[in-house]
C-alpha cells in the first residue's frame, strides 16, 4: 500500500534552499503531485562521485510555492525548529528512543525472516534436483534390465503397493525442519537514523510557518503546465528555464524546452530561431508562454492558470 505522510509536509528552509529529508514525502510528492526536485545528497558508500546522489531533495522555489498554495506543504525554518530539541522532555526523549529501538527490531526481524525463506527455498531446490536425478537413474536401470516372466504362484506387487513399499524403504527421506519463530535480542536490533525532526518534535503551529516562497515571473507558466499534468525540472542543461515531461522523467524523455516571457515583452527573432533549432536538434519542441496578469494580480490558482497562453515552435529547416 502506498504510504501517505501527514499533511502539510514540512519543507525545510536552509540557507535559502528548500529541502526535503524524508523519503516518504519525496515519493508521495512525486507520485501524487508530479514534483520531482533534484537530489543533492552524497551517497555514504561512494562519496567520491556525484553521478548518483541521494537525500536531501532540493525543490525549486516554484515547486515549493505550488505545494504551499495547494495546502500540501508548509515552509519551516529548520534552524529555529531544531532549537526546540532543547525543550524536549525526558519522557518524550525516552519514548522516542524506544520507538526507534522497536523499528530496528522490526527491520532485523524482517531481514532474518528473509534469510530463513531463502535458505528453505535453496534446500527445496536441492531436494528436487536430487529426486529428479534419482528418478532418472532408476528409469535408466529399469530400461537396461531384461524383462522376465514371473514363475507360477509368484505375485506381482501392484503399483500402489510398490509405491507404499518404496515410500517406507526410501534411503533419502526429505524432511524439512520446522521453522521456528525468530526472536531478535534487543542488542542485535538495527540502528534507525531518522531523517526528519517530526517526531519527536511536535509539528509547529501554522503561525510559525514561513510565508510562501518568492518566485520568479515564470511561475504562472510553471503552474499552468503543471496543471496540465506535466512534470517539470530545471532546464539549465538545455539553456531554458524548465524541461517539460509528459509523465515521470524515469519513463519519458522531455517533450518541451520551456521559456517564459512577459505578456508585452518584445522577443528577439534570433531567440526564437535559436530556441527552435536547439529544440529540434535534441528532438524536443520549443515552448514559450506567459501570463496576461502578474503573480500578485490574481486572486486564485485557477485564475492564474486561465490567464496563461503557451505556444510551441519546431524548426523545420534542419
Amino acid at each position: 500500500m502506498d504510504f501517505q505522510p501527514e499533511l502539510p509536509i514540512p519543507i525545510s528552509y536552509v540557507s535559502g534552499r528548500y529541502l526535503l529529508f524524508s523519503i516518504d514525502a519525496v515519493t508521495y510528492l512525486r507520485r501524487e503531485h508530479h514534483i520531482c526536485g533534484v537530489l543533492i545528497g552524497t551517497l555514504p558508500q561512494i562519496p567520491q562521485q556525484n553521478v548518483f546522489l541521494g537525500l536531501p531533495l532540493e525543490l525549486m522555489p516554484e515547486e515549493a510555492r505550488l505545494l504551499v498554495d495547494k495546502g500540501v506543504a508548509c515552509i519551516v525554518d529548520e534552524a529555529k525548529a531544531h532549537d526546540g530539541m532543547n525543550t524536549l522532555l525526558e519522557e518524550d526523549r525516552r519514548r522516542y528512543l524506544r520507538d526507534l529501538e522497536s523499528q530496528g527490531l522490526h527491520v532485523s526481524r524482517i531481514q532474518s525472516d528473509r534469510k530463513e525463506r531463502n535458505r528453505e527455498q535453496t534446500l527445496k531446490k536441492l531436494e528436487e534436483k536430487k529426486a529428479k536425478a534419482k528418478a532418472k537413474a532408476e528409469a535408466s536401470a529399469a530400461a537396461a534390465q531384461t524383462p522376465t516372466v514371473p514363475e507360477e504362484g509368484t505375485s506381482i506387487p501392484s503399483p500402489k503397493n510398490a509405491a507404499v513399499v518404496d515410500l517406507f524403504n526410501a534411503e533419502d527421506r526429505s524432511s524439512s525442519p520446522p521453522t521456528a519463530s525468530t526472536s531478535i535480542p534487543p542488542q542485535s536490533a538495527m540502528a534507525i537514523t531518522p531523517a526528519t525532526s517530526y517526531p519527536p518534535l511536535p509539528t509547529p503551529p501554522s503561525s510559525s510557518h514561513l510565508s510562501a516562497p518568492a518566485v520568479p515571473p515564470s511561475y504562472p507558466l510553471f503552474a499552468h503546465l503543471h496543471s496540465k499534468g506535466y512534470f517539470l525540472s530545471p532546464g539549465l542543461r538545455f539553456g531554458c528555464q524548465y524541461m517539460a515531461y509528459p509523465g515521470d522523467p524515469l519513463r519519458f524523455h522531455s517533450h518541451f524546452l520551456v521559456v517564459s516571457y512577459d505578456w508585452d515583452q518584445n522577443i528577439d527573432i534570433m531567440d526564437l530561431v535559436a530556441g527552435g533549432r536547439l529544440g529540434t536538434g535534441v528532438k524536443k519542441g520549443f515552448l514559450i508562454g506567459g501570463s496576461q496578469k502578474g503573480i500578485d494580480e490574481v486572486d486564485s490558482e485557477a485564475d492564474r492558470v486561465d490567464t496563461v497562453r503557451a505556444f510551441s515552435l519546431e524548426w523545420a529547416g534542419m
